[in-house]
């Protein structure tokens, strides 16, 4: 058995009826040029042999003395992880996204491994669909995509065993654990831990205490009570669009912004529009919670994330003063964290959201929210993926409310394309669906505040151009 960090075991502390704490992948596909109408029933039947799952995917948690375990299972049951659905007719994409709706807010069960992998048939033109959905405590969003994709092929010649018949790499699970050090080896590791870990503590401390910071800083009990800050039920609604990714970095290097700045900025348009719709809209800026990756910096599985606090300045009406803010808050956060070693970073993230806890048990989460949202930014491969000769069109991701956070948002990257996963409570959040709309419009809202300063700099050679250029371009 292999002990759970004190991150991971959270996420089963946490987990209830309706605040199931799994994180999932939607993905589309296009079947093989000359497909029948059998081939998912034959990638279906390929599937089958595959009867045994290698770790993390044949384990299920075990309790002991109050501590969290992995355990490998004995008695592993294909049949019940893998799932074969048909949308009804006439299976447009709504119809996809209310399914995975519906199976996004049902439990796992605990005395299994903790995945189940659903095959979804009918969409339009062959198309099909796989939703996964994988317990958090076995993988944080980056690592989940990560296994995903190497679980397909870079050729459409190529077919791979299923997920969990692939070997994953760098998960702490899938490895023999080392000979326990000596005495003394533990204590000089526990003091180096020790070292990184009580400064981000403290700084953690400091940031929900300081009250002076720069203009757009993000500070922990700052953000204003909205719709999203609520207690939820366990139903879910799943919204999800793609965008090209090209598109989003124009605008950010017009405006000198990062793509996952731009998009910050495009969610808070979208949110700004959802909530006046509503009559909603407070007069303070709403705060993001932005997960920070840390895989880059450690061979370690499981979760590796800190944070970081984004004023989303949802209280300003032009569009590039808004994401001008969020450039400067995020730039802020970044560079706190930047010289900070690992450890450190994952004790500051921590410790700023830790008195989220009590804030959801006395229920003042909802008055004094510490953020009022989660936007989570994934890396993906840029390249084309294929699923036993079914070209991946489509990646959309498919995260976690919970109390008091009843809307989460999720982006990720799949060649030139971002996919926007909004996930909410279902009851909380009314109308979640047109969050697409809205985010259409902050998108074309931006390039239309851009277009007058594009159009400007063009105008500027052409006061100034030789006799031969003007004589080219009549």
């Amino acid at each position: 058995m292999q002990a759970l960090s004190p991150t991971d075991s959270a996420f089963l502390w946490m987990e209830t009826r309706n605040q199931p704490m799994h994180v999932a992948g939607l993905n589309i596909y296009s079947p093989p040029e000359g497909a029948g109408p059998q081939y998912v029933a034959g990638l279906l039947a390929q599937w089958s042999r595959h009867l045994s799952a290698v770790s993390p995917f044949n384990l299920r948690p075990v309790l002991r003395m109050g501590l969290w375990y992995w355990e490998e299972d004995s008695d592993f049951e294909l049949d019940y992880h893998l799932r074969h659905l048909a949308l009804p007719q006439p299976g447009r994409i709504r119809e996809m996204l209310a399914m995975v709706s519906r199976l996004h807010g049902n439990l796992m069960d605990r005395n299994r491994p903790l995945w189940e992998a659903y095959v979804i048939e009918g969409l339009p033109g062959g198309r099909f669909a796989t939703y996964i959905k994988i317990h958090h405590a076995l993988v944080d969003g980056v690592s989940g995509a990560r296994i995903m994709a190497e679980g397909l092929s870079r050729s459409a010649d190529e077919n791979k065993p299923p997920v969990w018949a692939q070997k994953v790499s760098k998960h702490p699970a899938s490895k023999r654990s080392p000979a326990a050090p000596g005495l003394l080896t533990q204590i000089a590791n526990a003091a180096r831990a020790g070292r990184e870990i009580l400064p981000g503590i403290g700084s953690g401390l400091w940031d929900m205490l300081r009250m002076g910071a720069g203009a757009g800083a993000a500070l922990p009990f700052q953000a204003p009570p909205t719709p999203f800050n609520v207690e939820i039920s366990g139903s879910r609604r799943f919204a999800a669009q793609s965008y090209s990714l090209s598109r989003l970095k124009r605008i950010g290097e017009a405006t000198g912004a990062t793509v996952n700045d731009v998009t910050l900025a495009i969610c808070a348009g979208a949110l700004r529009k959802y909530l006046q719709a509503q009559d909603k809209l407070p007069r303070k800026p709403l705060i993001a919670m932005v997960p920070v990756s840390l895989h880059d910096q450690t061979d370690a599985g499981g979760n590796q994330v800190s944070l970081l606090l984004a004023n989303l300045a949802t209280h300003l009406r032009d569009p590039l003063k808004r994401l001008a803010r969020i450039v400067e808050s995020t730039s802020e956060a970044k560079e706190r964290l930047r010289s900070m070693p690992r450890l450190q970073k994952l004790a500051h993230g921590i410790t700023s959201i830790s008195p989220m806890g009590p804030a959801m048990v006395t229920g003042t989460a909802k008055q004094h929210p510490l953020f009022n949202v989660i936007i989570s930014n994934v890396p993906g491969p840029r390249e084309t993926l294929y699923l036993n000769g079914a070209r991946l069109d489509e990646v959309y991701p498919v995260s976690i409310p919970t109390q008091y956070l009843a809307l989460n948002i999720t982006i990720s990257g799949y060649g030139d394309k971002l996919g926007f996963g909004y996930i909410a409570c279902r009851r909380s959040v009314p109308a979640l669906q047109r969050m697409l709309d809205y985010t259409d419009e902050s998108i074309a809202e931006l390039e239309q505040a851009l277009a007058p300063s594009r159009a400007k700099t063009r105008a500027v050679p052409a006061k100034k151009s030789t006799r031969k250029a003007r004589q080219s371009a009549t």
